[in-house]
């Protein structure tokens, strides 16, 4: 597909996923500041990328875009909910995310801690909502694959293991082992969600496992090829923290060539992932691309 097709693809999905958050946000009876601190956390801003994975894996199965909107928007507010609390003080201590303030310099560190904490409950929520899906079998698989994904052995762990890599530097296997938990779960549980909603086949899982696995390595190398080579006007957030934060990464392992040389060879492989689905699968392809040749 081209560039152009992909981008109003894009575009299309990133417009509805923030309709849907913001009308489902502003429908909770809740605190005022809560929501408007959730608002800030997930609103305005961001390219919902992984809503996007969710909606070009569910169409693989002829999924409609309607029917797996709530999904990805779940899956959306799990990963706002992680860079609240990735840019707290006593984490990343961040005070600039998509190119405003972040939620605890907008309001304060306990409101974004329980901001953070309401998206992430509020996700769940949805996923065990008839609103996601008529057939309860599936809001619970769609629930367990979250909660994997964003929980000890997933996005959470991952962040511990980055946090202790900070005093002990991780090895390469280390390293890709971290990733994998802190930034590819989420990535893999947004393909793996568009086949729980499909009904897909074992076959068809495996491969888009190993497309998800891959989708977010590339993901994560192109992160941190732009924290040192990109400035912080143009990723919307603080650069050249790695290095000051001793991060262990591939680039500080083996360095800025070999991690570029990686990330090409990790879309390559994500790419034969998707043999399977044939011409169907080029937008996902073209979204692992999209990945690794991202500006911010």
């Amino acid at each position: 597909m081209s560039d152009d097709q992909f981008d109003s693809q894009l575009a299309d999905s990133a417009r509805d996923t923030e309709a849907f958050l913001a009308a489902h946000l502003g429908a909770l009876a809740a605190p005022q500041r809560l929501v408007a601190a959730m608002n800030h956390g997930a609103l305005n801003g961001g390219k919902r990328l992984r809503p996007f994975l969710v909606r070009l894996s569910a169409a693989l199965f002829d999924v409609p875009h309607d029917r797996s909107m709530a999904a990805g928007a779940a899956l959306e507010m799990v990963h706002c909910y992680s860079l609240v609390h990735d840019d707290l003080p006593d984490m990343d201590n961040d005070e600039l995310r998509r190119g405003k303030p972040t939620v605890w310099k907008a309001f304060d560190p306990a409101m974004a801690i329980l901001a953070g904490d309401a998206l992430l409950t509020e996700a769940l929520a949805l996923l065990a909502s008839p609103q996601t899906h008529h057939d309860p079998a599936v809001r619970a698989e769609l629930v367990l694959a979250l909660a994997r994904a964003a929980g000890p052995i997933g996005m959470v762990g991952g962040q511990v293991v980055d946090i202790e890599g900070e005093t002990t530097p991780l090895d390469e296997a280390g390293i890709l082992t971290m990733q994998s938990m802190k930034t590819g779960a989420l990535i893999r549980a947004s393909v793996e969600f568009g086949a729980i909603l499909g009904s897909a086949s074992d076959e068809q899982r495996a491969g888009l496992a190993h497309y998800g696995a891959q989708a977010g390595l590339a993901f994560q190398l192109a992160d941190d090829i732009l924290d040192v080579t990109a400035t912080s006007d143009a990723l919307g957030k603080t650069a050249g923290k790695d290095i000051a934060q001793n991060k262990s990464t591939i680039i500080a392992r083996r360095g800025l060539d070999a991690a570029r040389t990686m990330l090409s060879e990790t879309v390559e492989d994500g790419v034969n992932a998707l043999a399977i689905f044939g011409p169907k699968a080029d937008p996902m392809r073209a979204l692992i691309r999209h990945f690794a040749e991202r500006k911010n």
